[in-house]
C-alpha cells in the first residue's frame, strides 16, 4: 500500500477563454471544463501558470472560481492555483476559494526575489499551516527564484501534514529521484517527459501538457509502462517540437500560449488570447500547427 499522501492521479489544467476585448466567456470555459471533466480526467486544476493565474486581477479570480465551482460534475476533485507576489494576496485567495467549497490548493512562490529558508518557513505556516483541513500542491519551479531540494521536503512535510504533493518540470532527472527519495510521503507530479523518466521506477502523478487536447492519449500515456510509455513520450516530443516551432513564430512565449493552442485541438472554438500584455499565436499559427502535427497524434 502506498504511504503517499495523494494518489497518482492524472491532472489537466483547465485554460480561461477570453473574447476580443478580454472578457471572460463563461459559458465557453463551463463547456471547456465539462469536456475535460468527462473525457479525460476528473482532477481538474484552475490557475497554474498555464491558467494564467499570475494574471488575473482579484474580481476575475473570484468570478472564474464561482464558474468553475459551478461547472463541475459531482465526481470531480478540483484544485485551485494561487499565484501572486503578495503572500496576503495568495491567503485571500485561498480563503475566498475556501468559503465556496474548495479544499485542494496548488501554490508557488512569491517570486519577486529568492526567499530565504526562514521565509520559505513562514509561507507554508501562512498556507498550509493556516488551513489545516485542506491539501496543498507546492508548484516547484525555476521561475520563483527558490527551488526546494529533496531535503527541503522532508523537513517542510514533517511539519505540515497537509503538505501532499509537488509538482515539477525539467529533463534533468536528478532532482526529481532527490525529491522522491527523501520525501517519500509527498505524491510527485510531472509532466510527460519527467513522467515517462521515473514512473517505471517511483510512483508518480501525471499532469497532461502536452496532451492537454488529446483526453484518450492523455488516459493511456498515464496508465502505460515500460516500452509502451517510451513510445508514446517519443509521439509527445515529435509534437511538442511542431507546437514549440508555431508558438515562438508567433512571438509568445509564456505557459498558457502552449496549452490553448493543445486545448484547441478539442474544443475548436477555444480562443488563444492571453491577458496582456502576453502574446499569443493567432488563428493562422494555430491552422499551420494543426496541419504539421504527425499523423500519429492527430488520430
Amino acid at each position: 500500500m502506498s504511504s503517499k499522501r495523494y494518489p497518482p492521479i492524472l491532472l489537466a489544467t483547465c485554460s480561461i477563454p477570453w473574447t476580443a476585448d478580454y472578457t471572460f466567456d463563461a459559458a465557453l470555459f463551463t463547456r471547456s471544463v465539462k469536456k475535460l471533466a468527462s473525457e479525460m480526467t476528473p482532477h481538474l486544476y484552475l490557475f497554474g501558470t498555464a491558467g494564467e493565474g499570475y494574471a488575473v486581477t482579484d474580481r476575475q479570480y473570484q468570478e472564474i472560481t464561482e464558474t468553475f465551482r459551478a461547472a463541475l460534475p459531482d465526481d470531480t476533485v478540483p484544485m485551485i492555483g494561487v499565484i501572486s507576489l503578495s503572500l496576503g494576496t495568495i491567503v485571500e485567495r485561498i480563503q475566498s476559494a475556501h468559503a465556496l467549497g474548495f479544499r485542494d490548493f496548488q501554490i508557488s512562490f512569491p517570486s519577486w526575489g529568492a526567499l530565504t529558508d526562514g521565509e520559505v518557513d513562514r509561507f507554508f505556516d501562512a498556507t498550509c499551516g493556516a488551513f489545516p483541513d485542506s491539501r496543498f500542491l507546492h508548484y516547484n519551479l525555476p521561475r520563483t527564484k527558490k527551488l526546494l531540494t529533496g531535503d527541503d521536503y522532508a523537513r517542510i512535510s514533517a511539519r505540515h501534514s497537509n503538505l501532499v504533493a509537488i509538482k515539477m518540470g525539467g529533463l534533468d532527472t536528478s532532482p526529481l529521484a532527490d525529491i522522491l527519495n527523501k520525501a517519500p510521503t509527498l505524491q510527485c507530479f510531472f509532466v510527460e517527459f519527467g513522467y515517462a523518466a521515473m514512473r517505471d521506477q517511483y510512483e508518480c502523478g501525471y499532469i497532461a501538457a502536452m496532451a492537454g487536447g488529446k483526453p484518450a492519449w492523455a488516459r493511456e500515456f498515464h496508465a502505460a509502462r515500460g516500452e509502451r510509455l517510451a513510445t508514446m513520450l517519443t509521439e509527445a516530443i515529435e509534437a511538442r517540437d511542431v507546437l514549440i516551432k508555431h508558438v515562438h513564430g508567433a512571438g509568445a512565449h509564456m505557459d498558457g500560449a502552449y496549452d490553448k493552442m493543445n486545448l484547441k485541438l478539442l474544443e475548436p472554438e477555444f480562443p488563444l488570447r492571453l491577458l496582456p500584455p502576453y502574446s499569443a499565436p493567432d488563428e493562422a499559427a494555430f491552422a499551420k500547427f494543426e496541419a504539421e502535427l504527425p499523423p500519429t497524434w492527430l488520430n
